[in-house]
């Protein structure tokens, strides 16, 4: 008992010396805060802020005779039974559902093959790979509008040559495969970097064993490297998904020549852009808007929760 209370007092004033040896710590302290203040600041004035205040505006109507009067969830219930929302809903998950299959096809073939490869080809191929990702959304979207278009576009030219007609891939049926291309084109190098780096971080020791073991390139890649990576995988889907449920900036942008077919609800947040912009109905654009955040939160945690369940995508 002598020796345990002995230890206690001889821990006690171990951890006395060490508060004693660190002299200013909460100076410190303060000063790593006042560091971060700068990002604090812009973060609740330009994100927190408009959140609390578009939340405020979604509990409340406004109408002509009535004025301003307190909606409650009468805004949601009406969001969740609206066409208008429940289409562009319908629309970016069936676009979801296409889309991240094609980019994790697109992006673990780049890797798998970059992973391969040695030298300069491989860093200039990495960079020709990811070079979509850092063209902004807007001008990647301006630049496939001017390579649909149906006057001068490539593929009307190339049509003219063998005398048949081209598809317009913005017409009212064939918008949905144009901008599944455009939206494949500007991510998929993004995630392929993610990919690539998981990739690296594999101890190469391990496909050398595989190898004594008569394993091939292919047994290799399929059985080892891509179940290795599974954690990377669960990020790029997390990330391609609340992208795609929030399309907006693609379809936006091609709108004005896509003759029509881009209407102003083809997507939640278009339909949320024009209640507010257009018709300056900014408390049920509001609710809109919260309604497809509450649609994106549940698909994330529904996601991760059936990957903890079963440990790894592939196993």
């Amino acid at each position: 008992m002598a020796i345990i209370e002995s230890a206690a007092t001889n821990a006690g004033a171990a951890h006395d010396v060490r508060k004693k040896a660190v002299p200013g710590s909460s100076r410190r302290g303060a000063v790593g805060w006042l560091f971060i203040l700068p990002f604090l600041v812009v973060f609740a004035a330009f994100l927190v802020a408009p959140l609390v205040y578009a939340g405020y505006l979604s509990l409340y109507t406004k109408g002509l005779a009535t004025g301003t009067t307190f909606a409650g969830i009468d805004n949601y219930t009406r969001a969740f039974t609206d066409p208008s929302f429940l289409k562009g809903l319908w629309l970016v998950v069936r676009f979801s559902v296409v889309v991240i299959p094609l980019q994790m096809i697109v992006a673990l073939a780049a890797a798998l093959l970059l992973d391969e490869i040695t030298g300069r080809l491989a860093r200039f191929s990495r960079l020709m790979i990811f070079l979509p990702y850092a063209v902004p959304a807007v001008i990647g979207a301006l630049m496939w509008g001017f390579l649909y278009s149906p006057t001068f576009g490539p593929l009307q030219q190339i049509s003219g040559l063998f005398n048949v007609q081209a598809p317009f891939l913005l017409s009212h049926g064939n918008i949905f495969y144009g901008l599944l291309n455009v939206v494949t084109w500007q991510w998929s190098g993004y995630y392929m970097v993610i990919l690539y780096a998981a990739l690296k971080s594999i101890d190469s020791t391990i496909y050398e064993a595989a190898r004594i073991d008569g394993a091939g390139a292919r047994q290799i890649a399929l059985r080892i490297k891509v179940p290795m990576i599974s954690s990377a995988f669960a990020l790029i889907i997390v990330f391609s998904l609340i992208g795609t449920l929030q399309f907006f900036t693609e379809p936006q942008v091609l709108g004005p020549i896509a003759n029509g077919s881009v209407t102003p609800d083809f997507t939640p947040n278009i339909y949320s852009f024009n209640l507010a912009f257009t018709y300056a109905q900014f408390n049920y654009a509001s609710t809109i808007s919260f309604s497809l955040g509450f649609v994106v939160f549940l698909a994330v945690g529904v996601f991760m929760f059936a990957t903890r369940k079963r440990g790894s995508l592939f196993t």
